[in-house]
C-alpha cells in the first residue's frame, strides 16, 4: 500500500454546541411530507412515528450522554493508504487474551458493538471464564463515523480488509481473529482471504455465497423458506441497495442536509430487519436508535458511506475463504443460507449454529447471545 504512516493518534470525539444547536435548528425547520396512505410501514416509516421520534431527538435525546460512553473506549486514528481510520482499541485485562478485529455494516457504527466489548474483552467481570478474552479492535468502515472519507475511488472491500490486515499488524498482533456481519461480514470474507497466514478464524453472521452456489436440488423446508425471504427481500427491501450502489451522490444531498431524513432511512432499517416484532422500540431503546443515526448525521456521512456500494455491490467477491470459519445464524437476518450453500464458498467451517431470537444487528439486539456465540466459535481456534 502507498502513502503509510506508522503513528497511532489518541481521538476523543468532542462535538461543538454549535453542531448540536444546528441539528436542533434544523429538526424545528423540517418540512414535512403528507402521512402515508396506508396504515401500516409498507410505505415506508410512518409520518407519526418519525415526526415523534425527531420530537425526541431535538428536545430530550442527550448526545453528551452517548459522547461519554463512547469516551469511556480508548480511541485512536491511523492513517493507512492515504485515510485516517477511527477504531476503538479496548485491551484485556487477560495478557493470553486473542486479538479481534469486529466490523459494522450500514446502516451500522461502531455504536452496535458497545454492549458486547465489556464482555469480550473482561470476561471474568461479566461471570465468564478468562480463557476467553479479547483484546478488541473495533474500526469504523471508510467514509462511515469518525474515519476518513475517501476523496477517489477504489475504497472497496477488498482494500478495507487490507488496511484492516495492516491495523492488526500495526497494533502489534501477529495471531487474530475477526467477525462481522452485513458488510462487515464482506471484509472479514476478504481479510480471510487476504491474510490468512495471521488468522485463528473468522466469525460471520451473514454468511454470503454467489447465487451459483444455491443449489435448488433436494431443497430442506428451511431451504425453501430461505428462498421465499430472500425473494420477498429482493422484491420489498433493496430499493435503499439500488440507490446507494448507483447514485449514492444524489442520495447523499437529502440524507447530509436533512436529520429528518437521515433518521428515517436508517430507522426504517431497523424495524425491517432487526428482531422486533412490527416495532423497532421493541428491541432497541429510543436513545440506541439515535446514538447510532448520530454517527451518520454529526460526521455528514450520508453521502460518504453510501459511497461502500458503489464500489462494491455489483462487484461482489465470493470467491473461495479457506481459513477456520464460525457461522451464527440470526433468524430474523435479512439473508440467510444453509449451511451446504455456504460451505461452498467457506471451506473449513468449524463452527454453526442457529438461533432462535435476533436479527441483522445481532450484537446491538442480543448482546448475551452474540458473545455466547464468538466465545464458542473462538474456543474451537485459539
Amino acid at each position: 500500500m502507498t502513502g503509510m504512516s506508522s503513528d497511532v493518534r489518541p481521538f476523543r470525539i468532542d462535538v461543538s454546541d454549535e453542531q448540536l444547536t444546528d441539528l436542533r435548528d434544523r429538526l424545528s425547520r423540517t418540512r414535512w411530507p403528507e402521512a402515508e396512505t396506508v396504515d401500516d410501514w409498507s410505505q415506508g416509516l410512518p409520518l407519526s412515528y418519525l415526526r415523534e421520534l425527531c420530537t425526541y431527538w431535538a428536545d430530550e435525546y442527550d448526545w453528551r450522554r452517548a459522547e461519554r460512553r463512547i469516551n469511556a473506549y480508548p480511541q485512536f486514528t491511523t492513517e493507512i493508504d492515504g485515510l485516517d481510520l477511527h477504531f476503538l482499541h479496548v485491551r484485556s485485562p487477560q495478557p493470553d487474551a486473542l486479538a479481534l478485529v469486529i466490523t459494522h455494516g450500514w446502516p451500522g457504527s461502531i455504536v452496535e458493538f458497545l454492549k458486547v466489548i465489556g464482555p469480550l474483552t473482561d470476561p471474568v467481570a461479566h461471570g465468564g471464564d478468562a480463557a476467553d478474552a479479547f483484546d478488541v479492535v473495533c474500526p469504523s468502515l471508510p467514509g462511515y463515523g469518525f474515519s476518513g472519507k475517501p476523496t477517489g475511488t477504489g475504497w472497496g472491500v477488498e482494500r478495507i480488509a487490507g488496511a484492516w490486515a495492516e491495523l492488526m499488524a500495526r497494533l502489534g498482533y501477529p495471531r487474530y481473529g475477526a467477525q462481522g456481519g452485513d458488510w462487515g461480514s464482506a471484509v472479514t470474507a476478504a481479510v480471510g482471504q487476504q491474510d490468512p497466514g495471521h488468522l485463528a478464524g473468522i466469525h460471520l453472521n451473514m454468511p454470503i455465497v454467489a447465487p451459483r452456489s444455491i443449489d435448488l436440488e433436494g431443497l430442506t423446508e428451511a431451504e425453501e423458506v430461505s428462498l421465499e425471504e430472500r425473494a420477498r427481500f429482493h422484491q420489498w427491501e433493496t430499493g435503499y441497495s439500488n440507490l446507494q450502489s448507483t447514485r449514492p451522490q444524489t442520495v447523499g444531498y437529502g440524507l447530509v442536509d436533512s436529520p429528518a431524513a437521515q433518521c428515517a432511512w436508517i430507522v426504517e432499517k431497523f424495524r425491517a430487519w432487526t428482531d422486533c416484532d412490527g416495532h423497532p422500540e421493541h428491541v432497541l431503546t429510543r436513545d440506541e436508535l439515535l446514538d447510532n443515526v448520530m454517527l451518520y448525521w454529526l460526521p455528514a456521512t450520508g453521502a460518504s458511506s453510501a459511497r461502500l456500494y458503489w464500489e462494491s455491490f455489483r462487484r461482489a467477491n465470493t470467491e473461495p475463504v479457506a481459513v477456520p470459519t464460525g457461522c451464527s445464524i440470526f433468524p430474523k437476518e435479512v439473508l440467510r443460507m444453509s449451511r451446504r450453500w455456504v460451505a461452498t464458498r467457506f471451506t473449513d467451517i468449524r463452527y454453526w449454529n442457529e438461533l432462535d431470537r435476533g436479527g441483522h444487528f445481532a450484537a446491538f439486539e442480543q448482546p448475551e447471545l452474540f458473545v455466547g456465540e464468538l466465545r464458542d466459535f473462538f474456543r474451537l481456534v485459539r
